[in-house]
């Protein structure tokens, strides 16, 4: 059964499932969809068109929706798609997409998203990713699953930030991140891998071992990076994440962090 406090304003056009529940003084604007078991705190602003899926926890303060101020968005229809499992500490704002880009900013499922955290236009954020307070993305940044960008985190637009990476404090990020890889500073360097991450999410040693060489590769052999992709081919071929931290410097476009 829902919870809709009477000093909530709902939209007639919104559509929540019969046991969303929202805290007073919270708007849920026009074209606004919410899925079940979803938490809407209070003094939360929801513009549309927004999808929320099920079982999110969006907490006070929170602007989720908004259009973005970026000087190319001329009130154009576009959209934020949150999925499912989602925790949305306070005063975290999203905007929507561009039509210059995707028309859609896109958040997956299990994500931390910690106290004034800002997610930019066009960004893509995937599954089980940790934003920890005042980390902020400009627009069309994606973000792969596991990352974990720390506090004051900084990242540059079009910037893509890999599969289990992870940021330092207050760092700036102005480069693609690969799959695996620590960054750290403004600007960001690279200074390791996260194998500390790998062990807690069960990786084994074997492939610990062979992400460790593959980073040697990359960042201490003084090779060019075309070099360093043709080196860890074989290594690729054997061990899927060491695939996955390959393939992501090879798709950069902005050049990896160094």
């Amino acid at each position: 059964m829902s919870s809709i406090d009477p000093r909530a304003i709902i939209d007639p056009s919104a559509r929540l499932a019969d046991d969303v529940v929202v805290g007073p003084w919270s708007i849920v604007g026009a074209d606004v969809e919410i899925g079940e078991g979803t938490v809407i705190g209070p003094h939360v602003v929801l513009k549309g068109p927004t999808v929320i899926g099920k079982h999110n926890r969006i907490y006070q303060f929170s602007s989720v929706g908004e259009d973005t101020p970026d000087l190319k968005y001329k009130g154009e229809l576009t959209r934020l798609v949150i999925g499912d499992h989602n925790t949305i500490r306070e005063g975290v704002t999203i905007h929507r997409g561009t039509v210059q880009d995707r028309s859609e900013t896109t958040i997956g499922d299990h994500n931390l998203i910690m106290a004034y955290a800002h997610i930019g236009h066009d960004s893509v954020i995937g599954n089980h990713c940790i934003l920890v307070n005042n980390t902020a993305l400009a627009g069309h940044v994606w973000v792969d699953d596991w990352a974990i960008l720390s506090g004051y985190t900084l990242v540059h637009q079009f910037c893509r930030i890999g599969a289990h990476s992870f940021s330092g404090m207050g760092t700036a990020i102005g480069k693609d991140v690969p799959a695996f890889v620590t960054v750290f500073g403004n600007p960001a360097e690279a200074r390791s891998m996260n194998f500390e991450g790998m062990r807690r999410r069960g990786f084994s040693a074997e492939a610990i071992a062979a992400l460790r060489k593959g980073y040697k590769l990359v960042y201490r052999q003084g090779l060019t990076v075309e070099q360093a992709l043709n080196e860890l081919a074989e290594s690729a071929a054997q061990f899927p994440e060491v695939a996955i931290f390959r393939d992501s410097i090879q798709a950069s476009t902005r050049g990896i962090t160094r």
